[in-house]
């Protein structure tokens, strides 16, 4: 009697399944990556899944050592250069630029998402007065929190106040220790989140000085992709009479291509320009990933010194603290 042969499997077996999870791991990492280069992020969800790009570059070296361990060579290969991709526009925001040393007058400035007007006043103003902050930029102020920050005493340390308080999230300030203008509200202008516009003069800086508390309507919905989008290209660009800082809640982090078309417009990050590029700075709290999202754009003319990044009770924001140096000369 002859030994019957056993019939041979018909299905992929267990070793083309693997494979073909492999490669499917490792064009999703490199569509990612060339998608971030690239700027070809467009809607929901592309546009809230690249603020996680850092962890996303944290995760690529893991899937590399996968792919290699399982010898798939060419999945390893393509997660290499996604890596290398995304490490090369990612990393560069941790590493220190240092200060530009200049002389001039000298400017602390204050930005804080204060969270539907849920932080409290003295918190804000206790923030104001130990940081010797002499701009402020707020965001989603509500009504009640403008008389509530007028009540602990915050227009004693910066008596002058552009007031586009709202309800809800829709409201921003700006307060200072010099005399402000109200030069009008980039987000009114498209029917959107307030983003005050504010202009002052710094004793013996060679410029005006404007500032907008920046907070355009956050992605998080196909149906707010378009109100983004536009409060981000409504940001005004730098120019020769005028020194502008944008500082605020930008709803973007640096690996959006709508940010990186602010600072194309003249600016610099002053996190990423001190090394610090890399903080999350929301949600403060919450049991997920934190991505930098506020931020401090300067004029690039202007020297940033130093940055703090500071937890706020009350907010799943935190504040950013900037010590800047604008150029000299006569206003």
């Amino acid at each position: 009697m002859h030994a019957q042969p056993r019939p041979r499997p018909t299905g992929p077996g267990p070793h083309r399944a693997v494979t073909l999870l492999v490669a499917l791991v490792a064009v999703g990492f490199l569509v990612y990556a060339l998608v971030r280069t690239l700027g070809l992020e467009r809607g929901f969800p592309l546009v809230p899944l690249l603020a996680y790009a850092p962890l996303v570059l944290c995760a690529a070296p893991v899937a590399l050592l996968g792919a290699a361990l399982l010898r798939r060579w060419w999945s390893a290969a393509a997660l290499a250069l996604a890596g290398v991709l995304l490490a090369t526009a990612i990393l560069p925001r941790a590493l220190d630029g240092g200060s530009t040393a200049q002389e001039g007058p000298n400017l602390r400035l204050l930005t804080l998402n204060v969270h539907f007007g849920h932080t409290r006043p003295d918190t804000v103003v206790h923030l104001v007065r130990e940081h010797g902050v002499e701009l402020l930029a707020l965001q989603e102020v509500t009504p009640e929190l403008a008389e509530g920050l007028d009540a602990a005493g915050l227009g004693d340390l910066l008596p002058y106040t552009v007031d586009h308080s709202a309800p809800a999230a829709a409201g921003g300030t700006v307060h200072s220790v010099h005399p402000l203008t109200d030069l009008g509200d980039v987000g009114h202008d498209i029917g959107s989140l307030a983003m005050p516009r504010a202009g002052l003069s710094v004793p013996g800086a060679s410029r005006p000085v404007e500032v907008v508390s920046v907070h355009p309507m956050p992605p998080r919905r196909p149906s707010t992709m378009a109100a983004w989008q536009d409060g981000l290209r409504g940001l005004p660009a730098t120019s020769d009479d005028t020194l502008r800082v944008l500082a605020g809640d930008f709803n973007a982090t640096l690996d959006h291509a709508e940010t990186r078309g602010v600072l194309d417009r003249g600016y610099v990050d002053a996190a990423a320009h001190l090394g610090q590029g890399l903080t999350g700075t929301w949600p403060v709290g919450a049991p997920l990933p934190k991505a930098a999202i506020d931020h401090v754009l300067v004029d690039d003319r202007v020297s940033v010194d130093e940055l703090e990044i500071l937890d706020v009770p009350g907010t799943p924001h935190r504040a950013l603290v900037a010590g800047l140096t604008l150029p000299h000369g006569t206003v």
